[in-house]
């Protein structure tokens, strides 16, 4: 998977925006859009990092793309 696509899924999955996600980890706006525009590439052990980070710390949003009326 590109880093492109990386950095969106893991910020989808935790349901932050692009704003929240920079803010709670600390990486500057300018840096994770540039990645999600595929301007720069994070290092693979960057995204490693946060992607093991995220499902340590339970960030993942259980119900993205789930239809509220279901259970």
């Amino acid at each position: 998977m590109d880093c492109r696509t990386k950095i969106k899924e893991l910020r989808e999955m935790t349901g932050m925006n692009r704003t929240e996600f920079c803010d709670y980890f600390g990486i500057p706006y300018g840096t994770v859009t540039d990645w999600e525009r595929d301007y720069r590439h994070a290092p693979e052990y960057v995204l490693r990092l946060l992607e093991y980070y995220i499902r340590t710390q339970g960030l993942i949003k259980e119900n993205i793309g789930k239809n509220k009326d279901e259970t």
